[in-house]
């Protein structure tokens, strides 16, 4: 579960990232040569996803939980947001999604 759970986390920063240095590029005037290591970020995301041993809409759908707290770990950290109780309290839902249809892989 611990090794998963990483993996998720390794491939939502990925994401992020993947999506954020456009995002720095169209909104912030950075230089276009961003697109180069956000096309990389995600193809590494992609590659992550495909690393997992259970069926890719199984994945997809524990990955969105693991997903949310990693957009709000990068809210905070990258953007400086104070986090509210509802982000935690969201984010602890989603969390506690994932695990629960992480646990369910090897019995469906």
């Amino acid at each position: 579960m611990l090794k998963t759970t990483l993996l998720f986390f390794v491939t939502a920063l990925c994401e992020i990232i993947g999506c954020f240095l456009p995002w720095l590029w169209l909104k912030r005037g950075a230089t276009a040569w961003l697109l180069i290591p956000a096309g990389g970020a995600l193809a590494l995301f992609v590659w992550f996803l495909t690393l997992h041993p259970a069926a890719s809409g199984r994945v997809y759908a524990a990955y969105g939980g693991v997903y949310v707290v990693t957009a709000l770990l990068w809210l905070r950290i990258v953007d400086g947001v104070k986090l509210s109780l509802y982000d935690w309290s969201g984010a602890l839902v989603a969390l506690c999604g994932m695990l629960i249809i992480v646990a369910g892989w090897g019995r469906a």
